[in-house]
């Protein structure tokens, strides 16, 4: 599958740089010591995937580190997407902290998301989406309703995929009873989710409030995986100022451990009425 999002792309690449790296046994160190033009505080950023690489630089690493002509030509080719820019890349409503989560949703063959309080971004209709922002009371409504476009055009692009991501959502019953924008906004809302259900777009479970205490009573969360080796499946939390990514494997094994218990005890939407 094509890696999308320039900030994705810098990430895979600067993961396999570094894995080559080490492979050579050389340090940050001894990489600028070799008169490349690579400063260290330049491979950190490199290796990090903060900055765009370009293919000369790629090369030259390649020789350092030794690697053969056929992987210095795909990895050199890898480069270029780094300065690539996608619709979100360059988007000032966007914030940069999501910005990489939506390059990481561009290229995930499988999403596990978790929301126990909120319908997620994914699944809102617009007018369900202009309540929550409603609700935040930001004084700006040109920007709520710029915000609420660009969430739209989120949806349409996830689900445009192809090939499609798997997609599987958990919901707390909470969120079927409360009405965000009022009872006939909600109505419409729960609609569009069994509509989205029924065209087989995703997977829809509904955790009700008769399953008590639940392994998931911490917050949302969404668990993204890849089939690139070289793109680490990664555990999702958004906050209302930034967002952190999890990437040990220790971690996402948790967090899919979470999942698991909550789908289980999950009931699929058209069994709530």
């Amino acid at each position: 599958m094509p890696i999308t999002g320039q900030r994705v792309v810098r990430r895979t690449l600067g993961r396999r740089l570094t894995r080559l790296r080490l492979a050579s046994g050389k340090t940050r160190r001894e990489v600028a010591e070799a008169r490349l033009g690579i400063s260290e505080p330049t491979l950190h950023r490199i290796e990090t995937g903060k900055v765009p690489v370009t293919a000369a630089n790629v090369r030259a690493l390649c020789w350092l580190y030794g690697v053969d002509q056929s992987v210095t030509d795909v990895l050199a080719d890898l480069a270029l997407g780094t300065s690539q820019e996608e619709w979100w890349d360059a988007n000032p409503v966007i914030p940069d902290w999501f910005k990489l989560y939506v390059g990481l949703e561009a290229s995930a063959t499988r999403i596990s998301t978790y929301y126990g309080e909120i319908i997620p971004g994914e699944l809102q209709t617009e007018r369900y989406a202009l309540a929550v922002y409603a609700a935040e009371r930001a004084t700006d409504e040109e920007s709520a309703r710029r915000h609420v476009k660009l969430r739209m055009q989120r949806q349409r692009a996830l689900f445009a995929r192809e090939p499609a991501p798997r997609l599987v959502f958990v919901l707390g019953e909470n969120v079927l009873a409360r009405p965000v924008g009022g009872k006939a906004v909600l109505d419409e809302q729960r609609e569009h989710l069994r509509a989205i259900a029924a065209r087989g777009e995703a997977e829809i479970r509904i955790l009700p409030f008769s399953a008590g205490a639940h392994a998931a009573m911490a917050g949302a969360f969404r668990i993204l995986d890849f089939d690139d080796p070289d793109d680490p499946d990664t555990v999702y939390l958004e906050s209302h100022v930034g967002a952190l990514y999890l990437e040990e494997t220790h971690e996402v094994d948790e967090y899919r451990r979470i999942f698991q218990l909550v789908h289980d005890a999950a009931v699929p939407l058209d069994d709530l009425r």
